[in-house]
């Protein structure tokens, strides 16, 4: 069953096009790479379908419903959650306030003692047990990554959105956060993530969409994607294709 689709989607900023018909679809429970060099349009592409840009042009629907008219808060309630590049922490709060901020504005909101049961288990679930009281703004790099995480997961999505969660982890925290994610597909969660260690695409994506200068170059098998010839030029340039 198809949970994602985008048809034709195109942004442009003034006389830039920073995505141009950018076509494909997402079966539930899949874990799909976006990949691409930098500036190739990926992160428009997930601002698009989580509503923080609107589409200049195309559709998107979710589990059938078009979803590229409305605005983040309503397609987070449909069940769309995600994470950001830089992580984006409430650092005067504890981690476990940092979740509850996004279980009170979820489409159900939880308080009280069923919204700290639930912090507990989401903080669990992420490799942060036990450190709801500890303040947000000591923790570090890969743990402000995992705490990112429980506030997405927070929301119940059934779409989750990685906009290089796994960027800048030394390799013992990578092959954790390959296990944190490999953790969520198994729960049966369909991810779209972009990202550029391609030894966590091969791991965790079984297929993977390639862009370059905002349009769609390649869409297949990964281990297919990473050999075809256009990708490899436009990540290496044309000595390496």
């Amino acid at each position: 069953m198809t949970l994602l689709s985008l048809h034709n989607v195109t942004k442009t900023f003034g006389g830039l096009t920073a995505v141009n018909g950018l076509t494909f679809d997402l079966a539930m429970g899949e874990t799909v790479g976006l990949l691409g060099p930098n500036g190739s349009g990926k992160t428009t592409a997930l601002n698009m379908i989580s509503g923080y840009l609107p589409l200049s042009d195309g559709s998107i629907t979710l589990a059938g419903h078009a979803i590229g008219e409305l605005g983040s808060e309503r397609i987070a309630h449909r069940g769309v959650a995600r994470t950001f590049q830089l992580v984006r922490a409430l650092p005067s709060l504890s981690v476990g306030e940092n979740v509850l901020a996004a279980l009170a504005f979820r489409k159900a909101p939880l308080w009280g003692r069923e919204a700290e049961t639930r912090i507990e288990t989401l903080l669990s679930d992420v490799g942060l047990a036990g450190r709801a009281s500890q303040p947000a703004d000591s923790l570090t790099y890969i743990d402000l990554k995992r705490m990112e995480l429980a506030r997405a997961l927070a929301s119940d999505p059934q779409l989750l959105l990685l906009d290089e969660w796994l960027a800048g982890l030394n390799p013992t925290e990578l092959r954790a956060g390959i296990d944190l994610i490999t953790s969520l597909r198994q729960r049966g969660i369909t991810i779209l993530l972009v990202e550029h260690v391609m030894d966590a695409v091969r791991a965790l994506c079984s297929r993977c969409v390639v862009m370059n200068a905002g349009t769609k170059i390649a869409d297949g098998p990964t281990s297919e994607v990473l050999a075809d010839a256009e990708v490899i030029r436009a990540y290496l340039g044309e000595d390496h294709a």
